[in-house]
């Protein structure tokens, strides 16, 4: 009766300091919003430079009222969806083989470490001119930002398991299916997740940063088409949805961690 007492008391623990963890990250938006609202109003007090966050919900409303919003948001939705999917299953595929096999480490670590470190969004117009302007230019885009970090931590993941504990299952007769499912990808999943996470925000900068190169439709349109007219809270809403959905997507990875890993929330 000890051993389940204990583990209710460490169930309850986690569940209140998890409430105290979002509570405090709600009352965090809510101060923000309130010094940001009090900041435009009573002290740039105009709208050319900084929309209040009442404007811009206002602005929200009217673009989903009239059904410009959605659109906006469904091509942008697709774009970095499609993106992130194939970039996420590259990266996995490329950080096991350059975990498992030191002649493909060779072969790709040389493309990786360029293509990191080569300014995609500079890329972005010769993606454009070379698939038009579509939404596959944009899905190229987030593809290159994506895909590295999630390569870089799954090989780092797979690298930092064990090697005794590796030597302990093989001396036990297990396969090596068997190790890379039981030890292996448990031991590199936190590190997956975090690859994941990273290439949420990577991602979104890619759909947004390539609509504004040529696009007809989505936020980062809606975004150049408020500058041009100078309508900042259309163009704070686009930049809110933006971050919203990063809000939103990190957490769900958040869920998922505990959910598959919850030994590191220990």
């Amino acid at each position: 009766m000890v051993a389940p007492n204990k583990e209710r008391a460490k169930s309850t623990i986690r569940s209140l300091r998890r409430r105290d963890v979002n509570l405090a990250g709600l009352a965090s938006i809510v101060a923000g919003l309130v010094a940001w609202e009090l900041l435009s109003r009573f002290f740039v007090a105009n709208a050319l430079f900084l929309a209040a966050p009442s404007q811009i919900f206002a602005a929200i409303y009217q673009l989903a009222k009239s059904g410009e919003l959605w659109w906006h948001i469904a091509i942008s939705g697709i774009e970095f969806l499609l993106g992130y999917v194939i970039a996420c299953g590259l990266g996995i595929v490329a950080g096991l083989a350059m975990a498992s096999s030191d002649t493909a480490k060779k072969v790709l670590q040389p493309w990786m470490s360029g293509l990191y470190a080569t300014p995609t969004i500079a890329l972005a117009p010769l993606f454009i001119l070379w698939l038009g302007i579509g939404i596959w230019s944009k899905v190229l885009v987030v593809i290159f930002l994506v895909l590295f970090p999630v390569a870089i931590n799954t090989e780092a993941g797979l690298r930092t398991t064990s090697l005794r504990l590796i030597e302990m299952l093989r001396s036990f007769g297990a396969r090596p299916s068997q190790i890379f499912f039981k030890l292996s990808l448990p031991s590199a999943t936190p590190f997956i997740l975090a690859g994941l996470k990273l290439g949420i925000g990577r991602g979104l900068i890619g759909v947004v940063v390539a609509e504004l190169f040529g696009s007809r439709a989505g936020l980062g349109r809606l975004i150049s088409q408020s500058a041009d007219a100078f309508n900042m809270p259309e163009l704070f809403a686009g930049v809110v949805i933006l971050a919203v959905a990063g809000i939103v997507m990190t957490a769900g990875f958040g869920w998922i961690e505990r959910t598959l890993v919850p030994w590191t929330q220990d």
